[in-house]
């Protein structure tokens, strides 16, 4: 289940636990006492962030993720539009986060499109250095809690050059994050050499359709509902081959998701 725009934005100033308010009631211990089941906490920008009726057709693949879960783990999307590494923390948002998450529990983190605006001091981080050591705190946070963290690469963006060849866009975030994984020991999901295979395969043309292209948009960052599904399914299928879940926890990843399923919450 994933927060609305109000539970995100008094949490993230608030900096207060939202453990049930993220995930619904299933967080918390029952009456009887049995412990919840563990939940799967996204960090990360507006590519996979929930979206509103006012941002209608635009999906963040986050919306897309619990199709292809079960049950448990429970998905709870903190992820937000606009922001790096480093703002996302210095926001406090990570600190929300780590106050709910539990023993368990998993921390699936996903930026770079933000972190690479260097005009922007609150978002700029340099990839082999500040990009590395902020997310390490997001590893370090979620060990430190009993949790597992997991790293992605940043989905790639719509980009082909005069041949028709599907073009990279994230310059050294995505082999940082991958220098990373490999030295903390973190799990990887290479959601942009994914994607990057993906668009290619789909060419040009083929792909307007996985964006968020309308009447009076060509957005080529931001996914419609058939690329946020796209996207979610790597996710899953990923998380299955990495072993950090296993067959009995995801579902679906063969079968076509109707569009209809996404939906968009007035706020």
């Amino acid at each position: 289940m994933s927060l609305t725009r109000r539970q995100v934005t008094t949490a993230a100033l608030a900096a207060v636990p939202l453990a049930v308010a993220a995930t619904g009631p299933a967080t918390a211990a029952s009456p009887q006492g049995r412990p919840r089941g563990r939940t799967l906490y996204i960090a990360g920008d507006s590519t996979a962030a929930q979206k509103y009726a006012d941002a209608a057709p635009e999906t963040g693949w986050g919306m897309a993720l619990p199709f292809f879960l079960r049950e448990r783990p429970a998905v709870a999307n903190h992820a937000v539009n606009g922001r790096s590494s480093k703002s996302f923390i210095d926001e406090g948002r990570l600190d929300v986060i780590l106050a709910a998450i539990r023993p368990g529990d998993l921390l699936l983190v996903q930026f770079g499109h933000n972190d690479s605006k260097v005009a922007d001091p609150t978002r700029y981080t340099e990839p082999w250095t500040t990009y590395q050591d902020y997310l390490r705190q997001y590893v370090d946070g979620a060990r430190a809690r009993g949790a597992r963290p997991v790293l992605a690469t940043s989905v790639e963006r719509r980009k082909f050059d005069a041949d028709g060849k599907a073009v990279g866009t994230h310059g050294d975030y995505p082999a940082a994050v991958r220098g990373l994984s490999e030295e903390e020991g973190v799990a990887l999901l290479d959601i942009q050499a994914l994607s990057i295979a993906l668009w290619q395969e789909l060419g040009v043309e083929e792909t307007k359709k996985y964006f968020n292209w309308t009447d009076v948009e060509q957005d080529n960052t931001h996914f419609n509902p058939p690329g946020g599904i796209a996207v979610a399914r790597m996710v899953g299928a990923e998380l299955l081959r990495r072993r950090v879940l296993a067959r009995r926890d995801v579902r679906r990843l063969d079968e076509v998701i109707p569009e209809s399923w996404i939906s968009w919450p007035e706020y």
